[in-house]
């Protein structure tokens, strides 16, 4: 089964990209891996608490997630899957896609604000030669009825 990897972030443009997936997945028999990547920077500086915070960190991501997950079961039938890492973002895309087989596609979004697409965005397309996928950008700003068109 080819499976739509999306990541799971707090940026606006997320929804969308996993609204895409959900739907491409349903419409095409694929499944959805929800990847979540906790920033070693975020407890660096912590030493004495970083497992107690790493602990909140995958509490908040696995709640995120089930809202995402229950929308995928009950409106598109997609049961999806989640991987939770620590590290460097790109790097960790990176491994998952090498590391499943299945996954025939990675879904991002891109940002609507100023300062461009987004970090994670830039950063994939421009090695987007060497990917070991392929890679769907949906726009942030596009529409659910949109989305729903073209999926």
């Amino acid at each position: 089964m080819r499976k739509f990897l999306v990541v799971l972030d707090d940026t606006r443009e997320c929804l969308n990209a996993m609204r895409y997936a959900a739907m491409r997945a349903a419409h095409t028999g694929g499944g959805v891996t929800i990847l979540s990547v906790i920033p070693p920077e975020e407890y660096q500086h912590w030493i004495g608490v970083a497992e107690i915070m790493r602990q909140e960190a995958r509490d908040r991501i696995e709640a995120h997630f089930e809202v995402f997950a229950k929308w995928m079961r009950d409106r598109q039938g997609v049961d999806p899957e989640l991987v939770i890492r620590e590290g460097e973002p790109a790097n960790e895309i990176l491994d998952v896609i090498r590391q499943d087989p299945e996954i025939g596609v990675l879904v991002l979004g891109a940002g609507t604000d100023k300062s461009g697409p987004g970090p994670l965005v830039t950063s994939m397309s421009r090695n987007s030669g060497s990917l070991p996928c392929p890679l769907t950008i949906v726009p942030g700003d596009m529409s659910k009825e949109r989305l729903e068109e073209i999926t």
